[in-house]
């Protein structure tokens, strides 16, 4: 069970007792789902013989199959008033949406706040307005639970925050024992933090549901950068060598950030300023347009619901060519090329390890037609993507694993090949990169060639080192002539004043065009 908080009770095994009861009284089997439409309990069908298929249609059968419904199915269900009614709210089937059967439901409410839904699969002429009334009157047990379950999560997310944004010290171990109290003995074994980055939205009705998160313990919001948001969570784990609880509780999250882009909401919230880690919470969940609208007659209203988501040094032709006339640049070029940097570089890489690696097959920007640098790289708006700690005991280093879980993400942002779900464990040189400062990539010598204009004679340097210093390989890599690369690797050297024959400045360039990224 993914509790939120502590309890002295199953809910879980709250919610089916009463769900089971609802079924007796309606005669037929119900399901529970929260407001997001997420699975909670479901009555169970006759199990005498074979199932009639006829008792499920493809929406009832998804429900129960994935815990959840799709955007959709929520958008469309909404649009009968299913969130204003007070009273069961009667919906006829509709084949084109893929509901073939019509369907009774429950709103389950709190206080006057509708927190989740009892849905009956019904034909005419389906249970009487007796049973209803029946019905009805369990579901406020059901949203008192709901509600309980609500705060505890709400608690939980505060704690966790908490930790995650205190000073080190006295305020974060005040902090953690907090937490501590609150998970109670969920708060020992290992544990990893997931990062999702940027989450699209801070709307309060998008946040996740952490019962809905596979192993997830608990879930916060906090601010990512100086305008976005990001979601981290903590998920529990069984062994330090299976984190597929953690890359399935991401690829959830992954799943939902694409529902929420889908809602029509609007994506962007201010945040406060800071780095990821600093406090602030939002949330996500599913949205987006339905399969059609449904009728504007029935139900308890006529809503119909959420919305139905420059110059580069790239030499010529007639340059390349000037350059195998042997022109004195051309000249001087392809003699340092074939006796200096580029040379000296790639021998090294064919007798040294890291002319072994695959550097080449996976160099950090895809390669464009004809050696065209592609765009540069860094976080892209609507993309998402998801980082995930290396496991810790219990909860003293959560600090720590929030850091690797922010900086894998991070890496995933700045390098398309590690994501969309990046371990910290396999970010390779980022582990270093992405704890220098914002300004490491401001080296006054690298900083010429970060200009828009030689964005191509930086895409060709980093993928230069990413191959190891091997010209054959680099020239292969970009699909250029070898006096093309000797040419635009002299241009490089003239601009920064580095030698690309020495290691020292090759690093220093390295490391300069990878934080330029991030």
């Amino acid at each position: 069970m993914m509790e939120n908080a502590r309890v002295t009770s199953d809910p879980k095994g709250e919610y089916q007792e009463l769900v089971d009861e609802i079924s007796e009284l309606l005669g037929a089997p119900a399901t529970l789902e929260n407001r997001d439409f997420e699975l909670i309990a479901f009555g169970a069908y006759d199990s005498e013989g074979e199932l009639d298929a006829s008792a499920l249609d493809p929406v009832r059968a998804r429900s129960i199959l994935t815990r959840r419904s799709t955007s959709a199915v929520r958008t469309w269900f909404e649009g009968f008033g299913i969130a204003r009614a007070t009273a069961p709210v009667r919906i006829p089937p509709t084949p084109a949406a893929g509901v073939h059967r019509g369907r009774v439901c429950l709103p389950v409410r709190h206080r006057g706040v509708v927190l989740g839904y009892v849905w009956l699969l019904s034909d005419d002429p389906g249970p009487t307005d007796q049973q209803l009334s029946a019905a009805m009157e369990v579901t406020p047990r059901i949203g008192a639970l709901l509600a309980d379950e609500a705060q505890a999560g709400a608690d939980l997310s505060r704690e966790l925050r908490a930790v995650l944004t205190a000073e080190s010290g006295w305020q974060r171990d005040m902090a953690l024992a907090e937490l501590h109290t609150e998970l109670g003995a969920r708060g020992e074994g290992l544990h990893t933090m997931v990062c999702v980055a940027p989450w699209p939205s801070s709307h309060p009705d998008d946040a996740p549901s952490v019962r809905t998160i596979p192993s997830a313990t608990a879930v916060c919001a906090l601010p990512w950068g100086s305008t976005a948001q990001s979601l981290a969570l903590l998920v529990r784990l069984r062994s330090p060598e299976v984190l597929t609880p953690a890359t399935t509780a991401a690829a959830r999250l992954l799943e939902r950030a694409e529902g929420v882009r889908g809602s029509g909401r609007p994506q962007s919230y201010p945040a406060e300023p800071g780095p990821p880690g600093a406090h602030q919470q939002t949330g996500g969940t599913q949205g987006g347009r339905g399969p059609a609208q449904p009728p504007s007659k029935g139900g308890q209203g006529k809503d119909t619901g959420a919305a139905q988501a420059q110059p580069t040094d790239r030499p010529s032709e007639a340059e390349a060519a000037r350059a195998d006339e042997g022109s004195e640049g051309a000249g001087r070029t392809e003699a340092a090329g074939r006796t200096g940097a580029a040379g000296r570089a790639e021998g090294a890489g064919r007798t040294g390890a890291a002319g072994r690696t695959e550097g080449a097959g996976r160099s950090a920007a895809a390669v464009g037609a004809a050696g065209q640098a592609p765009e540069p790289h860094g976080p892209h708006p609507g993309r998402v993507v998801a980082g995930i700690a290396v496991p810790h005991s219990g909860l003293a280093d959560l600090a720590t694993a929030w850091q690797e879980a922010s900086a894998a993400a991070r890496a995933a942002l700045a390098e398309p090949r590690l994501g969309p779900v990046a371990h910290w464990s396999s970010i390779g040189p980022y582990r270093l990169l992405t704890t220098l400062a914002p300004t490491a990539s401001h080296d006054p010598a690298v900083r010429p060639l970060l200009a828009p204009a030689h964005r191509e004679l930086a895409h060709t340097a980093e993928v230069f080192l990413d191959c190891a210093g091997q010209a054959g390989r680099t020239a292969a890599e970009l699909g250029i002539h070898r006096q093309t690369l000797y040419y635009r690797l002299s241009r490089v050297e003239q601009l920064t004043g580095l030698d690309l024959a020495n290691g020292e400045d090759r690093l220093l360039l390295h490391m300069g065009l990878k934080a330029r990224r991030l």
